[in-house]
């Protein structure tokens, strides 16, 4: 992995504290981070329920104001984006299916296109070419004239994925993507975002409870618990500085520190 002086980078947090306001209170979730996300690196996010993972992703996306401090995309401000605006910078994929009744995946990917089509929704030859290259990058092609609803849980992620390629953002965040999906399905989708934000240029930012195979296959990792807050690292410097075994320890749980990677006590 690059140096991060030599690495661009796309989306940055000055000092933010994030959580929720209920009148005049306020709930803290994460506080004071200051941070960064690369282009062309997938970076995982993993710690446990309840952690703020949700939280601190909804606004890194936009969707929460932060209690104070600052997200920008690319320099700017995030709160200076708005709709379609924010919509052409930053792509969200979900873990909640959404309802997609009497629509075909070709028809789904489209929707992608939306922040570029106005009120009508027509897709010009570029909106198509879009779409064409998100199917062919995903690896959907066998997939465009089936109905959305007839998908299983792995393709309709990938779908989704496709989705926000023909959004033609720099930044994609993804909330759990590999939720609810057979291993093998876990694996197949980890790799294809990592090829993605790797061939593509993109800042892929995802959360996770997969910790072994974001190990494997994270350029970097940001962890989160209520403890120790966010600690972020490549995979070698967090195994080196004890973060790892610091945030996922548990009885019966054991980190072997020359292969990076943890393992079950029998």
């Amino acid at each position: 992995m690059e140096s991060e002086e030599d690495k661009r980078v796309v989306v940055s947090t000055l000092s933010l504290t994030t959580g929720y306001r209920a009148g005049r209170e306020e709930r803290e979730v994460t506080r004071d981070l200051t941070a960064s996300l690369y282009a062309g690196e997938l970076t995982s996010f993993l710690g446990p329920n309840g952690a703020g993972k949700s939280t601190l992703l909804r606004t890194l996306s936009g969707f929460l104001p932060p209690l104070s401090g600052e997200v920008r995309v690319e320099g700017r401000p995030l709160h200076d984006l708005r709709g379609r605006e924010l919509a052409r910078t930053v792509g969200v994929v979900l873990t909640e299916r959404t309802d997609v009744e009497n629509m075909d995946v070709e028809t789904l990917v489209g929707l992608g296109r939306a922040p570029y089509t106005g009120f009508w929704g027509r897709l010009t030859a570029d909106d198509r070419e879009a779409v064409e290259r998100a199917i062919a990058l995903v690896g959907i092609e066998d997939l465009r004239h089936r109905e959305a609803n007839s998908l299983s849980d792995g393709e309709r992620q990938k779908v989704m994925i496709a989705k926000a390629l023909a959004q033609s953002t720099p930044v994609i965040f993804l909330d759990e993507p590999t939720a609810f999906l057979d291993f093998p399905s876990k694996v197949e989708i980890m790799r294809l975002l990592a090829s993605i934000a790797h061939s593509e240029e993109k800042t892929i930012f995802m959360s996770t409870h997969d910790l072994d195979i974001a190990l494997q296959l994270s350029d970097r990792l940001w962890l989160i618990d209520k403890k120790h807050g966010v600690t972020i690292g490549s995979h070698h410097e967090l195994t080196e500085s004890g973060a790892l075994e610091k945030y996922f320890l548990r009885p019966g749980i054991c980190f072997d520190r020359n292969t990076g990677r943890f393992r079950i006590e029998i």
